[in-house]
């Protein structure tokens, strides 16, 4: 088992490593472009090569997304007394309580935990945060932001429209451009890994105990939510795990680019992330020795 287990995380954390010491030795690293490459082009690829493929229920893959979707805003309504509780800003701690790192951490895990049947489920999760993330929290972080217009350019959005065309009509794409996707796919999960090894090397930390406290708390608050949300839906076995895993993970990145786009402790959410993947290093084999 511990061998398995090891397995799984070597490559999160070689990846998120050759980011980490890429940066800390002076090496520059386009941070803004790879993420908008990965955005914008990686994620629908992968999300078409992924789901369009995929030995997944359409009524599976809806209850995945209800699951994702009723555990963050559970999560919303855990806000206020986690708040009270660490006497801070409810608005600072919003994000960070209800997003966590489906992407450039879950996705990793997922795929060398349960293999590309368990990689379609991970994708259905990442993509439901994403698109809370990307209205709801663009909203947040800037009241000027029109939610149905961040959706309109979000390409993520579109392809899962034709992923879910395609799993419901049974429709294969054509070798050549299902190939190119596979191709242009490949380069996503790498690049999450080393650009959240980046992220983590420039982030300033100056509350680790406050970290440590939130993540203590917010880590089994969410597992037990989506262990609770996916029983009452009745999720397949391998769907409620992933669930439950990608639910854990640390707090996301781009919480941190919210906070300082809409000047709401940004500092404070940046000692969140740093601290919740720190300790993600910790209890991610113990959870997932008990979910494999």
């Amino acid at each position: 088992m511990l061998a398995e287990l090891f397995a799984v995380m070597a490559p999160v954390l070689a990846g998120a490593g050759l980011g980490f010491f890429w940066v800390r030795l002076g090496q520059p690293y386009p941070v803004e472009f790879v993420t908008r490459l990965v955005f914008n082009i990686g994620t629908p690829a992968l999300v078409i090569a992924s789901l369009s493929g995929a030995e997944i229920e359409a009524g599976n893959f809806g209850r995945t997304m209800l699951a994702t979707a009723l555990v963050i805003c559970t999560m919303a309504a855990m806000t206020w007394p986690l708040a009270r509780l660490l006497r801070q800003d409810w608005r600072v701690l919003l994000a960070p309580t209800m997003y966590p790192n489906t992407g450039n951490m879950g996705l990793p895990v997922v795929l060398y935990a349960f293999g590309s049947a368990g990689f379609a489920y991970g994708i259905t999760v990442m993509v439901t945060v994403s698109l809370f993330q990307f209205t709801l929290g663009s909203v947040m972080a800037s009241s000027s932001d029109n939610p149905l217009r961040t959706l309109a350019r979000t390409p993520t959005v579109y392809a899962i429209l034709l992923s879910l065309t395609l799993l419901l009509t049974g429709t294969a794409l054509p070798r050549w451009l299902s190939n190119s996707v596979e191709l242009i796919s490949g380069f996503t999960v790498p690049l999450m890994l080393i650009t959240l090894g980046v992220s983590l090397a420039n982030i300033q930390v100056k509350s680790l105990r406050s970290g440590i406290g939130f993540s203590l708390l917010r880590i089994p608050v969410a597992a037990a939510l989506a262990w609770g949300i996916g029983t009452l839906l009745g999720l397949p076995p391998l769907a409620h795990s992933i669930v439950v895993l990608q639910m854990s993970m640390p707090v996301a990145v781009f919480n941190y680019l919210f906070a300082q786009k809409a000047r709401r402790g940004p500092e404070y959410v940046a000692s969140l992330v740093f601290c919740s993947t720190l300790l993600s290093l910790l209890y991610l084999p113990l959870l997932l020795a008990w979910l494999m």
